[in-house]
Order: C-alpha cells, then structure tokens, then sequence
C-alpha cells in the first residue's frame, strides 16, 4: 500500500524529489491549490528567492498545469468537481507517485489563523486520516499552536515521513 499525503499541488514542482519515491506514495491535493498553479504561472512575483532557480520552476509549473490539462487527467478531476468532497482517481505521475485531486470545501472552522488553501488542506487531512506534507514552518507553527488535530511533516522529513508508520492516528 502505499503512503499518502495531503500537500499542494506547487509541492510538486519545487521538490522534484517527491516525484522520486523510493516507495509508492499518494499526494492528495485541494483542487484550490492545482487552481493556484495557473495563478503562480501567471504572476510577475517571484515563486523561488533565487532568480536561476525562478527561472527554471516557472516552466516546470505550465508542464504540470497542461499535464492537468491533458483530455484523460482533466476528465478525472472534472468529474471530481461535480459534488463536494468527491476524490479524482489516480493521475500518475510516474511509476511510484500518484496523485488524487480533492473537491473541498472550505467550510471555515480555522479561517481566522489559516489561509482558504491551508484550511482546505487541514479539514481533508482530518477527514481523511493522512498527514500534511509541507515546506511551511509558519504553518507547522500554527498547527501545533492551534492544537489542530492533524499529523504534520516538514519536506526535509520527507524520507523520514515515507518510513514512518503513524504512531498517532488522527
């Protein structure tokens, strides 16, 4: 079986090492967040602190939106988009990565201490049992702070996050 994680869909693109699992894992996203691509692609701010490693992302975030976009994986996430919290099925993305795109809604229950994207991201991850997987200390701050009842990994863990049983089922 293999491990799952609820992250945002630019996770993929910044770190090219959670396309390369030593293990099969599962990414599963907010549709808000693959939303957010198309605004990143299309914004004058920089997505990366250095310009050379900006300048290589951006090309890699219109790769994964036209792959979204591809007749077969935009089935899937259209039909997702038709009834709340219905799940896409699978879109590969490799042969040990997979990636489930989440209909979900915002029903605001932490909407004064997380953004809409987090909020989403901390409701799929309670309703779902699986733990975030994220690049943002502030929001693993704020998690802990809030004593919000989700698991929670930093990137850096990741390899540890991928080995890692969930001692504390949420």
């Amino acid at each position: 079986m293999s491990r799952q994680f609820v992250t945002e869909a630019i996770m993929m693109v910044i770190y090219g090492e959670l396309l390369a699992p030593g293990n099969p894992v599962e990414y599963i996203i907010p549709y808000i967040s693959v939303m957010e691509l198309y605004e990143v692609a299309d914004s004058a701010e920089p997505v990366m602190n250095d310009p050379e490693e900006d300048k290589y992302i951006r090309p890699k975030i219109r790769e994964l939106i036209s792959y979204f976009e591809e007749p077969l994986n935009a089935k899937k996430i259209d039909r997702c988009l038709a009834v709340p919290w219905a799940k896409s099925s699978g879109i590969l993305l490799g042969s040990q990565v997979q990636i489930k795109i989440i209909n979900s809604i915002d029903t605001a229950p932490y909407g004064e201490t997380f953004d809409r994207i987090e909020t989403e991201m901390l409701l799929i991850s309670q309703r779902e049992k699986v733990p975030i997987l994220t690049d943002q200390s502030e929001l693993i701050r704020r998690i802990f702070e809030g004593s919000v009842p989700v698991q929670v990994y930093d990137v850096d863990d990741f390899e540890y996050a991928m080995e890692e049983k969930s001692r504390n089922p949420i």
